[in-house]
């Protein structure tokens, strides 16, 4: 059974280099608190390592408190100061300056 994952891809920034963003790390609610979000996020960080990774980023809502609580227990920085700005299918289609 499968009761987590991590999904994750390889990206390049011009003034970073080569990255690796942490798309989810997912965790099925009655398998939390057994240490395999932290199992994940190991494997995650040691990929980083091994591909020579200058960075690692993902994105968390605000309001997932136990989701913040645990990553600055990593040693993660959280972040207030980044906005997102999305287009989605219809804004895509809408666009125009």
């Amino acid at each position: 059974e499968i009761v987590g994952m991590a999904l994750y891809f390889f990206a390049y920034y011009t003034w970073v280099g080569k990255s690796l963003y942490l798309e989810g790390l997912i965790v099925k609610e009655a398998y939390r608190s057994q240490k395999i979000g932290t199992e994940l996020l190991q494997r995650v960080m040691q990929t980083a390592k091994d591909e020579n990774c200058k960075r690692v980023r993902w994105q968390v809502l605000d309001w997932n408190e136990p989701a913040i609580s645990f990553y600055r227990k990593t040693g993660a920085e959280v972040s207030s100061e980044w906005l997102n700005c999305t287009f989605d299918e219809k804004g895509i289609a809408d666009f125009s300056i």
